[in-house]
């Protein structure tokens, strides 16, 4: 009756033993890098390293005299524009009734061929300086959207959603144009990168689901593998493992809806389902 409970024991080691050897890897994130379209000087900055942000929210500006003279320059033309437009109307409204005034006399033997002559050049003149003033104008107001529009892009806004991972110019430096500013990172980016040795590489394909275990998570994490790398490479310096003794490897990765609730840079063990 003793030899029972020894041989469950031994049962038990003999599967503990028997257990695969998990496949090792650590969350990775793909941060958004969010830059001005223009250079400038950042005159502000609204959020820090940390910070949670959301669609919508103001990130940082960019320095806006120029920006700013322009658009009053734009706006003073447009209202010189409306002012010679008036005044061409009322030159017009002149025009028109001259020209009636010496069609009349004329009519009436009272006037002369070339006075009314010179009534239809004007009227056509102030015709034609409306014309002139008009699209001067239109010009103006498309040069004052342009200005700004160019206005609202030194105020820069997220597009995205996430935490604030870096932050790469402060108040003062100088951004150039397209360079990231801010990078935050989403939480649906974060994903699983791990590792199978060579002679488990049968073992793993795309769309396959595996289980994703870590120190500290209350339960396993279910992900399905997203990528399979077409060459193998030397196993990583950054994962240990007394029992991995395989030389090369293939990387994968694998994700879930809505991002993985890891952090990256956390270990991890993955083993298919």
């Amino acid at each position: 009756m003793k030899r029972a409970p020894l041989l469950l024991a031994l049962l038990l080691c003999a599967c503990g033993r028997n257990e695969p050897t998990p496949w090792l890897g650590y969350a990775e994130g793909e941060a958004a890098y969010v830059a001005a379209p223009q250079a400038g000087w950042v005159a502000q900055l609204r959020v820090k390293r940390g910070d949670a942000v959301a669609n919508g929210d103001a990130l940082f500006r960019l320095d806006d005299t120029r920006e700013e003279a322009a658009t009053a320059q734009a706006r003073a033309t447009i209202a010189q524009a409306s002012a010679d437009l008036a005044q061409a109307r009322a030159s017009l409204d002149y025009a028109r009734k001259d020209l009636a005034r010496q069609a009349r006399l004329v009519a009436a033997h009272a006037g002369t061929a070339a006075t009314l002559d010179l009534a239809r050049s004007n009227y056509a003149q102030a015709e034609a300086r409306i014309g002139q003033i008009e699209a001067q104008r239109k010009a103006a107001e498309a040069t004052l959207a342009g200005a700004n529009y160019a206005l609202n892009e030194r105020d820069v806004i997220s597009r995205t959603h996430g935490r604030v991972e870096d932050v790469y110019f402060r108040e003062g430096e100088y951004a150039p144009a397209q360079t990231p500013v801010i990078a935050i990172l989403p939480p649906e980016n974060i994903f699983v990168r791990f590792f199978v040795p060579e002679t488990e590489f049968s073992r793993v394909k795309l769309g396959q689901k595996v289980r994703i275990r870590c120190d500290g998570c209350a339960s396993e994490i279910t992900a399905v593998i997203t990528f399979i790398a077409q060459r193998q490479e030397f196993t990583p310096p950054v994962i240990f493992s007394q029992d991995n003794r395989e030389k090369l490897v293939f990387k994968l990765e694998a994700r879930a809806p809505g991002g993985l609730k890891l952090s990256p840079g956390q270990p991890v063990e993955v083993r298919p389902l």
